[in-house]
């Protein structure tokens, strides 16, 4: 496969064979072409407990397919006030919807527009659908010359509809690396969701997440005592595979380090070795940490919803590291946890002067760049160690792997974290292999379920926004052998795992800790010859070549 080829000649392109939806590109104007609520494309909506018990208005029983929504009688008034407000207080928002010339440099950038070929999946034209309505009750040239100049007034079907394609859209930011103007259309579309929350239009995949963390501080759901169960079976395995026995420090008070991870690691496959892989290498370096049953969710699906709730669901953090004393705060693999902790969490909960800028203890190194959050991320942490010698690690131990790795959209774009993980995996593993330049790094493709669409429901979707992505797998699968694809996000973890079945079936998912554990030599590990999945770590016994 070339690595520039366009999108559709792309090899594994094949949307009628595979995917058994025929999309064509619509005869008939945007405005003018209705949204089809067809299976596989869109997620259930919001359960009406969920809604009540996090005071969002509107709770009831309604479903997309339903020709009447139940929304409240003035719903027109209450999203054209929603939009007037966040206008005020967001002057991001008003110049996204000025400065936007229509160029199309990022209509060809979203994955799912590549894996549909649905124009409202261009990213400049899902803006338009927000964009419009602005125009039309906002600028003088809407008001006077309506669709001349893309105005249209707000409808029924316009709230379908942005239902329909801001449900569509990962919050990647890839669109927005295109951009001459820096238009960031994942803010865009975080707006559209804020408004359509006003009407109590919502999915069940993020707001019983969001329901959840509100109520036990984890999207699960998770009790204090099933969390501490749960950290003590992986303890156990643990010892079983290394012959050493690792403790489980929780709500520890006085602790140096509060340790904060996704939900997802704890209880889905293949977080779970990746959790594990946290514990073994704490462990292993005596690190003076503790996990806390209250802050028990570094995820915020809050991000998806709105602001107000991104920082309700977040406060948890800080409120948890005062609490309990410790110095400083370090997070595990999580994508979207890491967009909200580097780009909104100090002005959103802080300042937290309450703690010291992260030093590692074991080599010294003082994390000057997280002066202002006070958190810092596994990957940059297990990076410094190791470029200072302070772990034994066997390499050879993951030789069975061949790995390439996948660029999490939010530690990536968001925050800049794309040296550190390769730094480590090329430390852990002597057979790495980069996917093409053009779908990694700044451009790295989304796994087609973020933003809180990894559900089953929108399969169909989820896989066609998944192609560019498993296309890339597929093209270093069958030049390099790849049977592993290492992510540094537990949405990515779950999602890709489904992704890579479909499009590049026999690659498997990896934590980066997950490797990390499976080449540290432990002080007093017996004769080890299994990974955490209890499998063999070399040789062809477990199926890799």
């Amino acid at each position: 496969m070339s690595e520039d080829l366009k999108p559709d000649q792309l090899e594994y392109y094949k949307q009628e064979s595979l995917l058994k939806v025929d999309y064509r590109p619509p005869a008939t104007d945007w405005m003018q072409t209705p949204t089809a609520m067809r299976p596989g494309a869109f997620i259930y909506s919001a359960k009406p407990k969920n809604i009540e018990y996090i005071d969002f208005p509107n709770a009831r029983n309604w479903a997309p397919i339903d020709e009447d929504w139940k929304l409240p009688t003035n719903w027109k008034e209450i999203v054209i006030q929603g939009i007037r407000e966040r206008l005020d207080k967001y002057r991001s928002f008003k110049v996204f919807m000025d400065i936007c010339v229509r160029c199309g440099a990022c209509a060809d950038k979203c994955h799912f527009y590549i894996g549909g070929g649905d124009p409202k999946n261009m990213p400049v034209l899902r803006a338009e659908l927000l964009r419009s309505i602005y125009r039309n009750d906002f600028t003088t040239a809407g008001k006077l010359l309506g669709r001349m100049v893309g105005a249209r007034p707000l409808t029924i079907d316009v709230i379908k509809e942005w239902f329909f394609y801001f449900y569509q859209c990962t919050e990647c930011r890839r669109c927005s690396v295109f951009c001459p103007y820096g238009i960031d259309t994942a803010e865009i579309t975080m707006m559209a969701r804020e408004l359509l929350h006003l009407l109590g239009i919502g999915v069940n995949w993020i707001m019983e997440p969001v329901a959840s963390c509100y109520r036990t501080g984890n999207h699960l759901g998770i009790q204090p005592h099933g969390l501490k169960d749960t950290l003590e079976f992986f303890a156990e395995d643990i010892e079983e595979v290394t012959g050493v026995k690792v403790e489980v420090p929780m709500n520890k008070k006085g602790a140096e380090v509060l340790f904060v991870t996704p939900s997802g690691d704890f209880l889905a496959d293949p977080g779970t070795y990746t959790a594990m892989g946290y514990m073994a290498l704490f462990h292993e370096i005596g690190l003076d940490y503790t996990f806390s049953t209250y802050a028990s969710e570094g995820g915020n699906f809050g991000l998806f919803t709105s602001a107000d709730m991104m920082k309700r669901l977040n406060s948890k953090i800080y409120a948890e590291a005062k609490r309990l004393g410790v110095k400083w705060i370090m997070g595990g693999e999580c994508g979207h946890m890491w967009r909200v902790l580097h780009q909104y969490m100090d002005t959103m909960n802080g300042p937290a002067d309450f703690l010291e800028v992260p030093v590692s203890p074991m080599t010294g190194t003082r994390f000057e760049h997280a002066r202002s959050t006070k958190m810092i991320h596994i990957a940059e942490f297990t990076a410094d160690l190791i470029k200072h010698g302070k772990l034994k690690l066997d390499p050879s131990r993951n030789d069975c792997r061949r790995v390439t790795f996948h660029d999490s959209c939010n530690p990536s774009r968001a925050m800049g974290m794309l040296e550190e993980p390769r730094y480590v995996l090329k430390n852990v593993c002597r057979n790495f292999f980069e996917m093409p330049p053009n779908t990694i790094r700044e451009q790295t493709f989304c796994c087609g379920g973020g933003a809180g669409l990894g559900t089953d429901e929108n399969m169909e979707m989820r896989l066609r926004g998944g192609l560019p992505r498993g296309n890339a797998v597929r093209h270093v699968q069958e030049k390099h052998g790849v049977n592993q694809l290492a992510a540094c996000c537990a949405i990515d973890r779950a999602t890709l795992t489904t992704v890579c079945d479909f499009w590049a079936p026999g690659v498997k998912v990896t934590g980066i800790t997950e490797l990390v554990a499976n080449a540290l030599v432990m002080k007093g590990e017996g004769d080890r010859k299994l990974n955490f999945r209890k499998e063999p770590m070399r040789g062809e016994e477990d199926g890799h070549v």
